[in-house]
Protein backbone atom coordinates (compact mmCIF):
# COMPACT_ATOMS: atom_id res chain seq x y z
CA UNK A 1 0.00 0.00 0.00
CA UNK A 2 1.46 3.38 -0.93
CA UNK A 3 -1.26 5.69 0.66
CA UNK A 4 0.13 8.36 2.50
CA UNK A 5 -1.04 11.15 5.09
CA UNK A 6 0.68 14.49 5.50
CA UNK A 7 -0.11 16.29 8.65
CA UNK A 8 1.10 19.68 9.19
CA UNK A 9 1.12 21.07 13.04
CA UNK A 10 3.22 24.28 14.39
CA UNK A 11 4.35 23.29 17.39
CA UNK A 12 5.63 19.89 18.81
CA UNK A 13 2.60 18.42 20.69
CA UNK A 14 -0.04 19.78 18.38
CA UNK A 15 -0.18 17.04 16.65
CA UNK A 16 -0.89 14.49 19.85
CA UNK A 17 -3.76 16.64 20.90
CA UNK A 18 -5.56 17.21 16.75
CA UNK A 19 -5.62 13.88 15.06
CA UNK A 20 -3.09 11.58 16.93
CA UNK A 21 -5.54 8.80 17.16
CA UNK A 22 -6.23 9.39 13.19
CA UNK A 23 -2.73 9.26 12.43
CA UNK A 24 -2.08 5.56 14.45
CA UNK A 25 -5.45 4.25 13.02
CA UNK A 26 -4.31 4.90 9.31
CA UNK A 27 -0.42 3.29 10.38
CA UNK A 28 -2.50 0.13 11.73
CA UNK A 29 -3.75 -0.09 8.08
CA UNK A 30 -0.83 0.27 6.47
CA UNK A 31 -1.08 3.79 5.20
CA UNK A 32 2.24 5.92 5.40
CA UNK A 33 1.53 8.87 7.77
CA UNK A 34 4.07 11.91 8.01
CA UNK A 35 3.93 14.40 10.85
CA UNK A 36 5.52 18.13 9.96
CA UNK A 37 6.66 20.32 12.69
CA UNK A 38 6.92 23.73 11.72
CA UNK A 39 8.82 25.01 15.09
CA UNK A 40 10.52 23.65 17.79
CA UNK A 41 8.15 25.13 20.06
CA UNK A 42 10.89 27.58 21.39
CA UNK A 43 8.67 29.90 23.53
CA UNK A 44 6.90 27.31 24.82
CA UNK A 45 6.30 27.62 28.60
CA UNK A 46 6.20 24.99 31.27
CA UNK A 47 2.82 23.86 31.78
CA UNK A 48 3.52 20.92 34.08
CA UNK A 49 4.32 21.91 37.16
CA UNK A 50 4.79 17.88 37.99
CA UNK A 51 7.23 18.23 35.31
CA UNK A 52 10.07 15.37 36.18
CA UNK A 53 12.14 16.73 33.57
CA UNK A 54 11.85 20.54 35.16
CA UNK A 55 15.91 21.04 35.31
CA UNK A 56 16.42 20.05 31.50
CA UNK A 57 13.21 22.42 30.70
CA UNK A 58 14.34 25.24 32.64
CA UNK A 59 18.26 24.92 31.42
CA UNK A 60 17.04 24.03 27.28
CA UNK A 61 13.18 23.74 26.70
CA UNK A 62 13.57 23.29 22.99
CA UNK A 63 15.96 20.27 23.51
CA UNK A 64 13.43 18.96 26.04
CA UNK A 65 10.52 19.55 23.01
CA UNK A 66 12.90 17.22 20.72
CA UNK A 67 12.94 14.27 23.07
CA UNK A 68 9.36 14.56 23.76
CA UNK A 69 8.72 14.86 20.20
CA UNK A 70 10.27 11.60 19.75
CA UNK A 71 8.63 9.88 22.59
CA UNK A 72 5.09 11.19 20.90
CA UNK A 73 5.99 10.08 17.35
CA UNK A 74 6.74 6.38 19.14
CA UNK A 75 3.45 6.32 20.82
CA UNK A 76 1.73 6.55 17.46
CA UNK A 77 3.95 4.84 14.73
CA UNK A 78 4.38 7.31 12.59
CA UNK A 79 7.14 9.59 10.69
CA UNK A 80 8.49 13.34 11.78
CA UNK A 81 9.99 16.05 10.24
CA UNK A 82 11.43 19.48 11.55
CA UNK A 83 10.56 22.32 9.21
CA UNK A 84 13.03 23.95 11.07
CA UNK A 85 11.60 27.82 12.06
CA UNK A 86 11.83 28.98 15.11
CA UNK A 87 8.63 29.33 18.05
CA UNK A 88 6.99 33.02 17.13
CA UNK A 89 5.33 32.85 20.97
CA UNK A 90 1.95 34.27 21.83
CA UNK A 91 2.59 37.82 22.24
CA UNK A 92 0.21 40.49 23.93
CA UNK A 93 -1.85 42.74 21.94
CA UNK A 94 -0.04 45.19 19.96
CA UNK A 95 3.10 43.32 20.44
CA UNK A 96 4.98 42.62 17.67
CA UNK A 97 6.29 39.00 17.43
CA UNK A 98 10.26 37.88 17.52
CA UNK A 99 12.35 38.92 15.26
CA UNK A 100 13.17 36.20 12.41
CA UNK A 101 10.09 33.73 13.88
CA UNK A 102 8.08 31.83 11.59
CA UNK A 103 5.18 34.06 11.67
CA UNK A 104 7.55 36.49 10.08
CA UNK A 105 9.17 34.81 7.60
CA UNK A 106 7.95 35.86 4.03
CA UNK A 107 5.84 32.95 2.70
CA UNK A 108 6.98 32.68 -0.30
CA UNK A 109 10.20 31.83 1.87
CA UNK A 110 8.74 29.50 4.31
CA UNK A 111 6.49 27.35 1.91
CA UNK A 112 9.49 26.03 -0.15
CA UNK A 113 10.70 23.18 2.80
CA UNK A 114 7.23 22.17 2.87
CA UNK A 115 6.71 22.03 -1.11
CA UNK A 116 10.15 20.27 -0.61
CA UNK A 117 9.18 17.57 1.88
CA UNK A 118 5.39 17.18 -0.04
CA UNK A 119 7.12 16.43 -2.83
CA UNK A 120 9.28 13.60 -1.90
CA UNK A 121 6.77 12.10 0.33
CA UNK A 122 4.17 12.11 -2.33
CA UNK A 123 0.96 12.55 -0.14
CA UNK A 124 -2.55 11.67 -1.40
CA UNK A 125 -3.72 13.76 1.57
CA UNK A 126 -2.86 16.48 3.64
CA UNK A 127 -3.97 17.63 7.01
CA UNK A 128 -3.45 21.37 8.39
CA UNK A 129 -5.55 23.93 10.07
CA UNK A 130 -8.18 26.64 9.12
CA UNK A 131 -7.71 30.37 8.51
CA UNK A 132 -7.60 31.50 12.21
CA UNK A 133 -5.03 28.59 12.64
CA UNK A 134 -7.74 26.62 15.13
CA UNK A 135 -7.15 29.86 17.43
CA UNK A 136 -5.36 32.76 16.54
CA UNK A 137 -1.93 32.09 17.65
CA UNK A 138 0.42 33.31 14.89
CA UNK A 139 2.33 29.99 13.98
CA UNK A 140 -0.84 28.33 13.75
CA UNK A 141 -2.12 30.75 11.40
CA UNK A 142 0.73 30.75 9.69
CA UNK A 143 1.28 27.12 9.13
CA UNK A 144 -2.15 27.42 7.43
CA UNK A 145 -0.69 29.67 5.06
CA UNK A 146 2.27 27.72 4.09
CA UNK A 147 -0.28 24.54 3.84
CA UNK A 148 -2.26 26.07 1.45
CA UNK A 149 0.80 27.31 -0.31
CA UNK A 150 2.48 24.67 -0.20
CA UNK A 151 -0.49 22.66 -1.27
CA UNK A 152 -0.78 24.53 -4.75
CA UNK A 153 2.75 25.42 -5.54
CA UNK A 154 3.58 21.44 -5.67
CA UNK A 155 1.73 20.61 -8.74
CA UNK A 156 2.97 23.57 -10.28
CA UNK A 157 6.84 22.56 -12.13
CA UNK A 158 7.20 26.46 -12.67
CA UNK A 159 7.44 27.07 -9.18
CA UNK A 160 10.55 25.58 -6.72
CA UNK A 161 11.97 23.84 -9.67
CA UNK A 162 14.72 22.63 -6.95
CA UNK A 163 12.52 21.35 -4.56
CA UNK A 164 11.86 18.21 -6.72
CA UNK A 165 9.42 16.99 -9.33
CA UNK A 166 5.76 18.12 -8.86
CA UNK A 167 3.23 16.58 -6.92
CA UNK A 168 -0.46 16.63 -6.74
CA UNK A 169 -2.10 16.15 -3.39
CA UNK A 170 -5.86 14.82 -3.79
CA UNK A 171 -7.39 15.55 -0.79
CA UNK A 172 -7.05 18.76 1.82
CA UNK A 173 -8.26 18.69 5.43
CA UNK A 174 -8.82 21.36 8.30
CA UNK A 175 -8.64 19.47 11.53
CA UNK A 176 -12.08 20.30 13.35
CA UNK A 177 -11.18 17.73 16.56
CA UNK A 178 -12.97 20.34 19.37
CA UNK A 179 -16.84 21.53 18.47
CA UNK A 180 -19.58 22.09 20.25
CA UNK A 181 -21.44 18.89 18.68
CA UNK A 182 -18.89 17.07 20.34
CA UNK A 183 -19.29 18.38 23.98
CA UNK A 184 -23.07 18.42 23.85
CA UNK A 185 -23.25 15.05 22.68
CA UNK A 186 -21.62 13.91 25.79
CA UNK A 187 -23.61 15.63 28.07
CA UNK A 188 -26.77 14.16 26.42
CA UNK A 189 -25.35 10.78 26.94
CA UNK A 190 -24.28 11.20 30.60
CA UNK A 191 -27.73 12.95 31.48
CA UNK A 192 -29.25 9.80 30.21
CA UNK A 193 -26.77 7.37 31.46
CA UNK A 194 -25.79 8.93 34.67
CA UNK A 195 -27.86 12.08 35.33
CA UNK A 196 -26.01 12.60 38.97
CA UNK A 197 -22.32 12.67 37.16
CA UNK A 198 -20.06 15.81 38.38
CA UNK A 199 -18.62 15.43 34.61
CA UNK A 200 -21.96 17.32 33.25
CA UNK A 201 -21.09 20.77 34.71
CA UNK A 202 -17.73 20.34 33.80
CA UNK A 203 -18.48 19.69 29.86
CA UNK A 204 -21.53 22.33 30.19
CA UNK A 205 -18.64 24.85 31.08
CA UNK A 206 -16.79 23.77 28.04
CA UNK A 207 -19.78 23.84 26.00
CA UNK A 208 -20.22 27.33 26.39
CA UNK A 209 -16.82 27.86 25.28
CA UNK A 210 -17.38 25.83 22.23
CA UNK A 211 -20.60 27.89 21.79
CA UNK A 212 -19.26 29.92 18.36
CA UNK A 213 -18.23 27.50 16.55
CA UNK A 214 -19.61 25.66 13.68
CA UNK A 215 -20.35 22.42 13.13
CA UNK A 216 -18.15 22.46 10.24
CA UNK A 217 -16.51 18.51 10.32
CA UNK A 218 -17.58 16.64 7.23
CA UNK A 219 -15.73 13.96 8.36
CA UNK A 220 -15.81 11.84 11.11
CA UNK A 221 -13.04 8.76 11.11
CA UNK A 222 -14.12 6.31 13.78
CA UNK A 223 -10.55 6.11 15.66
CA UNK A 224 -11.85 5.05 19.17
CA UNK A 225 -9.66 2.23 19.33
CA UNK A 226 -6.69 4.52 19.32
CA UNK A 227 -7.64 6.60 22.26
CA UNK A 228 -5.55 5.23 24.48
CA UNK A 229 -2.67 6.11 21.62
CA UNK A 230 -3.57 9.69 21.57
CA UNK A 231 -3.47 9.46 25.46
CA UNK A 232 0.09 8.58 25.42
CA UNK A 233 1.05 10.75 22.54
CA UNK A 234 -0.19 13.61 24.95
CA UNK A 235 1.29 12.26 28.06
CA UNK A 236 4.52 12.46 25.98
CA UNK A 237 5.06 16.40 25.82
CA UNK A 238 5.11 15.67 29.87
CA UNK A 239 6.39 19.86 29.95
CA UNK A 240 2.83 21.22 28.16
CA UNK A 241 0.19 18.66 29.20
CA UNK A 242 -0.30 18.33 32.99
CA UNK A 243 -1.38 14.93 34.56
CA UNK A 244 -5.11 17.00 35.07
CA UNK A 245 -5.22 18.44 32.03
CA UNK A 246 -8.83 18.71 30.44
CA UNK A 247 -7.60 16.74 27.81
CA UNK A 248 -8.40 13.32 30.41
CA UNK A 249 -10.87 14.40 32.40
CA UNK A 250 -13.73 12.65 30.23
CA UNK A 251 -13.00 8.71 30.73
CA UNK A 252 -12.69 6.85 27.77
CA UNK A 253 -16.07 4.51 27.68
CA UNK A 254 -18.18 8.25 27.61
CA UNK A 255 -15.85 9.32 24.56
CA UNK A 256 -16.68 5.54 22.69
CA UNK A 257 -20.15 5.67 22.95
CA UNK A 258 -21.06 9.28 23.13
CA UNK A 259 -18.37 10.61 20.16
CA UNK A 260 -16.05 8.00 18.58
CA UNK A 261 -14.54 9.88 16.12
CA UNK A 262 -11.72 12.40 15.20
CA UNK A 263 -13.11 14.92 12.88
CA UNK A 264 -12.20 16.53 9.43
CA UNK A 265 -13.37 19.60 7.35
CA UNK A 266 -12.82 18.90 3.55
CA UNK A 267 -12.04 21.83 1.71
CA UNK A 268 -10.34 20.75 -1.39
CA UNK A 269 -10.76 17.45 -3.21
CA UNK A 270 -9.52 16.71 -7.11
CA UNK A 271 -10.96 12.73 -6.47
CA UNK A 272 -15.08 11.71 -5.87
CA UNK A 273 -15.47 11.84 -2.29
CA UNK A 274 -18.80 12.80 -1.38
CA UNK A 275 -19.63 14.32 2.36
CA UNK A 276 -20.49 13.12 4.92
CA UNK A 277 -17.41 10.74 4.94
CA UNK A 278 -15.69 8.47 7.67
CA UNK A 279 -12.46 7.83 5.89
CA UNK A 280 -9.73 10.15 4.66
CA UNK A 281 -8.70 8.36 1.77
CA UNK A 282 -12.50 8.62 0.54
CA UNK A 283 -12.17 8.30 -3.29
CA UNK A 284 -8.29 8.01 -3.36
CA UNK A 285 -7.00 5.05 -5.73
CA UNK A 286 -4.41 3.53 -3.99
CA UNK A 287 -1.39 3.78 -7.18
CA UNK A 288 -0.61 -0.46 -6.30
CA UNK A 289 -3.43 -2.00 -6.00
CA UNK A 290 -6.14 0.47 -7.79
CA UNK A 291 -8.45 0.22 -4.91
CA UNK A 292 -10.26 3.09 -3.42
CA UNK A 293 -10.39 4.59 -0.02
CA UNK A 294 -8.11 2.77 2.85
CA UNK A 295 -11.05 1.68 5.65
CA UNK A 296 -12.30 -1.74 3.50
CA UNK A 297 -8.74 -3.23 3.81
Amino acid sequence: MTLRLLAVHAHPDDESSKGSATYAYYRSLGAEVLVVSCTGGEQGSILNEQLEARAHAERDIAGLRVHEMRAAQEAMGIDHVWLGYADSGLPAEGEPVAVNSFATIPLEISAEPLVSVIRRFRPQVLVTYDEIGGYPHPDHIRTHEISMEAFRAASDASRYPAAGEPWQIDKVYYDRMFSAGRVGAMITHLKAEDPESPLIERLTEMLERFSDRPGLATTHVPVSEFFPVRDAALRAHASQVPLDSAFFFWPHDLQVAAWPTEDFQLVESRVDSPVPETDLFAGVADPDTGLVGVQAR
